[in-house]
């Protein structure tokens, strides 16, 4: 049964008290975002890796790609970390995946005490990818191949993938206090999503807001600044900068779309929006 992996990024610059709290962070947010679109699923940590097993792993990787602090992730076969199994399961994974007389490469790494290296992985798992696959014509490349087959042995586990999907990045939510943002127009939307991007648990003023729910789905919603309320969030743009006076305020203000066109925030928002539509499974 195929699993997705997640990795993060900035977290791990963390020290370990505070990377060791954002991980947390990150593994509930990551449990709420899956139980929000009412997928079942198990979640674990281990080595600097977020392991997440469904069985629905379309709309599990859908749901993946709105949780802020994974940089990536991938939907992998998984064995034991024994050669023969590492490459018999290559093998496996490879048929349907070369066409007539493309060429390959592996590219393997590991992680803890096996007896052999990532080269090794390499040679073997190649050596196996191609012979499952030698009625096709198929050929090593290394340095520049048509399909590229990944493994990653971390202990007693190898994970044999073929690609990596590009997610946010950024702060896990609630991790960097809250703010209040005023939303009702598309560049305040943007604003706020890029706060929570930064970690920042945003409290919406003003209507209903679907599209910021997908991406936090315990948004909450306020009228007043409140003590544990950090700064507030505005759509300002630089020309309207002027009409701004920072001495109105209690707290500090954040101008996130300020340097983007008008052009620019519809872009962004309407590729936000194409992600965060909730994935119907058929077949």
């Amino acid at each position: 049964m195929p699993i997705i992996f997640a990795r993060y990024s900035e977290i791990g610059l963390k020290s370990t008290p505070v990377r060791v709290r954002f991980e947390n962070r990150l593994r509930d947010n990551i449990i709420n975002m899956l139980a929000a679109d009412r997928i079942e699923a198990l979640v674990t940590k281990r080595d600097a890796r977020f392991y997440i097993e469904a069985e629905d792993i379309d709309r599990a990787a859908a749901a993946l790609k709105r949780v802020f602090g994974i940089a990536s992730f991938s939907v992998a076969e998984v064995c034991s970390s024994d050669m023969e199994d590492i490459c018999a399961t290559a093998a496996e994974y490879s048929i349907g995946k070369l066409k007539e007389g493309e060429s390959f490469a592996v590219k393997a790494r590991r992680e803890g005490n096996q007896h052999y290296t990532s080269i090794d992985v390499g040679r073997e798992a190649g050596s196996a990818i191609f012979l499952a696959n030698e009625s096709r014509g198929v050929k090593v490349d290394l340095t520049d191949p048509d399909v590229t087959f990944y493994i990653e042995v971390r202990n007693n586990k190898a994970f044999i993938f073929g690609s990596s999907v590009k997610c946010h990045a950024g702060l896990p939510i609630g991790t960097q206090g809250r703010v209040l943002a005023e939303v009702r127009s598309d560049r305040e939307v943007l604003s706020a999503w890029l706060m929570m991007k930064r970690g920042c648990k945003v409290i919406v003023k003003g209507d209903r807001q679907p599209l910021l729910e997908r991406y936090d789905p315990e948004l909450k919603y306020g009228e007043e600044l409140t003590p544990e309320v950090l700064g507030i969030v505005k759509g300002t743009t630089l020309s309207e900068l002027e009409g701004v006076s920072v001495s109105d305020f209690e707290v500090p203000l954040f101008f996130p779309t300020i340097g983007m066109s008008d052009a620019e925030v519809s872009l962004f928002l309407e590729t936000i929006k194409e992600e965060s539509i909730p994935s119907v499974k058929t077949g």
